[in-house]
């Protein structure tokens, strides 16, 4: 984890812009196509869950902004950032799960159903003592949505970038999948987000080459 300058920082006044306001998370929910993931990861006998995890953290571990975090009035960023998903439990309940970020899929997708299938025996809804680093993520499997918006920290700030993605549908001869991302605008403006909705896309696009 380093420490950003923020002297010399080109993004330091919109920076001191957003953090002072009362509501500095943005949130944009856009369908992403699913026509070449879907049938790759059911040919495989991939979970489509957690490769929709891990792609979604392999994104955000290649686009800086979303390793940034405020801490007071400082900005660090993180070397690695690790996904929090979450994990419908008995009794219609959840649980968090985090899961250590790998780049090798295979090694991910194994460390993932073991933690995942844990925290169904024993639930928790403790992220662990270093949850800055993490990317909370959740899926609503029931709804298309067409908008989302996550429960958030005010105060202390809270700048973990969120996650969710909703119902597959189709649409012609596509898939496709409700995608929301919502972070914190004092580290990022829609550019950065619209560039982290680019690179998703293509690595669904190419399933062969990511995930195998």
């Amino acid at each position: 984890m380093r420490t950003i300058d923020l002297q010399t920082w080109p993004r330091r006044v919109q920076f001191e812009m957003y953090k002072s306001l009362d509501y500095p998370h943005f949130n944009l929910c856009a369908n992403v196509d699913l026509t070449a993931f879907l049938p790759y990861v059911k040919e495989h006998g991939i979970s489509p869950t957690i490769a929709i995890v891990y792609l979604i953290a392999r994104t955000a571990n290649e686009t800086p902004g979303f390793r940034l975090r405020i801490h007071g009035e400082v900005v660090v960023e993180h070397e690695v950032v690790h996904p929090s998903h979450t994990v419908l439990t008995p009794d219609d309940l959840f649980s968090f799960c985090t899961i250590p970020y790998t780049t090798v899929f295979r090694v991910f997708a194994d460390e993932a159903g073991r933690r995942i299938s844990n925290v169904k025996e024993h639930p928790t809804l403790e992220d662990g003592p270093d949850a800055d680093n993490l990317l909370f993520m959740t899926t609503i499997p029931w709804v298309s949505f067409t908008s989302f918006m996550h429960p958030i920290h005010l105060h202390p700030i809270d700048s973990v970038p969120r996650f969710a993605w909703g119902r597959f549908f189709g649409q012609g001869d596509r898939t496709l999948m409700p995608f929301s991302v919502q972070v914190h605008h004092a580290l990022m403006d829609g550019l950065h987000v619209g560039r982290y909705y680019e690179k998703f896309q293509g690595y669904l696009d190419q399933p062969d080459m990511i995930l195998d």
